[in-house]
């Protein structure tokens, strides 16, 4: 039996046994999920709304979030909580009071109300560095104002989790039905404004969609329908798109691919301007004939170098996946465009022979540099380019 020192509210709990002792944060009761540590200084707001973190419990290296509190404008998922996004965040200092004009909530009580659990006063240096050596390890956060905590059945409830290999959250994530969106990037001082003259017409898939990427359509005079993880190929080419877009999402490609692969071949061979993203990249790698395999450690946050080869330039941009295609199965006719220099692990790929490309990071910036915006305008170029 662990022995928890006087004041604390707030555990996480390891499969193997290991327990970081803290203050809660947000909401309280329990979450269980896969642990990953996040680099970025900036952005938990959208981190923690991100779809393509379902089911995962995000600790900030950065020692101090909170300061620029949270709003209205910067989520990133379409609808919903915790239950689609990030189960629970881990954080060096407890959360900081808010100190932006933008601001409309603190940190912690926009957690409370969303049911994001968090834990915060541990050691996040050691916590990392044991990602780091041994992987992302299934646990359990905990938050509970009287410091009552059953630590071996926590144990246990992290130790049966089945994790993410062979799950399917896109099904989860996805949107039920069909909508139209026209809003641009944000931009000072009018905010977010609709495109009035779309120039093209997108079809997106959402496995899992963030909403800058959408805006980032519209930003290049797309406007986009968005349409569930499970439509058929058919119905999608029926509405005649200048292009299609395979959105983010968490979870195993492997497990989401079993339905959205055979889709997304048939889109290929129509011949239509495809793009991905994150999820949406692996699953078009599988189309391809490419493998996936799960990373020890994965790839989040908002400094990660990468090459671009079809330019030679590097460029810093957002990672949120623990997913990777395997290179070295990529088939012959699919050309490697974008490498990851921390690793060495592929971070895009196009077709030699149609219009078809994606990429393993996160180019609408959200959070994160702005290096990889000119992805879009490549899409509007391969849309221009069909017409």
């Amino acid at each position: 039996m662990t022995d928890l020192l006087p004041g604390v509210t707030g555990v996480l709990v390891l499969a193997d046994g290991t327990v970081f002792q803290g203050i809660g944060v947000g909401a309280t009761g329990e979450a269980v999920g896969e642990v990953c540590f996040n680099t970025a200084m900036t952005g938990y707001q959208e981190i923690l709304t991100d779809p393509s973190y379902m089911a995962q419990i995000v600790a900030f290296t950065f020692p101090h979030m909170g300061n620029v509190g949270t709003n209205v404008d910067d989520l990133e998922q379409m609808s919903g909580g915790s239950e689609t996004a990030a189960r629970g965040a881990i954080f060096r200092d407890v959360p900081t009071d808010p100190a932006n004009w933008r601001a409309d909530s603190d940190l912690a009580g926009w957690m409370t109300r969303r049911g994001v659990i968090g834990l915060a006063g541990i050691d996040t240096r050691s916590l990392t560095k044991r990602i780091r050596e041994k992987g992302m390890p299934h646990a359990v956060i905990a938050h509970s104002p009287d410091g009552t905590f059953d630590i071996p059945a926590l144990v246990a409830r992290a130790r049966d989790w089945s994790g993410l290999v062979g799950l399917d959250l896109a099904k989860d994530a996805t949107t039920r039905q069909t909508f139209v969106w026209d809003e641009q990037r944000w931009a000072w001082p009018q905010g977010y404004e609709p495109l009035q003259t779309p120039k093209y017409e997108v079809v997106v898939i959402d496995y899992g969609i963030k909403r800058n990427i959408l805006r980032s359509l519209a930003s290049i005079g797309a406007r986009a329908t968005v349409v569930s993880a499970d439509t058929p190929a058919e119905d999608i080419l029926a509405r005649n798109p200048d292009g299609v877009l395979l959105s983010n999402g968490p979870g195993d490609p492997a497990a989401t691919g079993v339905y959205s692969v055979p889709q997304i071949r048939k889109l290929v061979d129509s011949g239509k301007p495809v793009f991905g993203i994150c999820l949406g990249h692996q699953m078009l790698a599988l189309a391809l004939g490419a493998k996936t395999v799960k990373m020890d450690q994965g790839h989040h946050g908002a400094n990660h170098p990468v090459k671009d080869l079809t330019t030679g330039k590097v460029e810093i941009v957002s990672m949120n996946h623990g997913f990777t295609v395997d290179r070295d199965s990529l088939p012959g006719p699919v050309t490697e465009t974008h490498v990851s220099l921390f690793d060495g692990t592929n971070a895009g790929l196009a077709l030699k022979d149609r219009p078809v490309f994606s990429v393993q990071h996160h180019p609408e910036a959200s959070p994160g540099p702005k290096d990889s915006l000119y992805l879009f305008e490549r899409f509007a170029g391969l849309m221009d380019a069909g017409r």
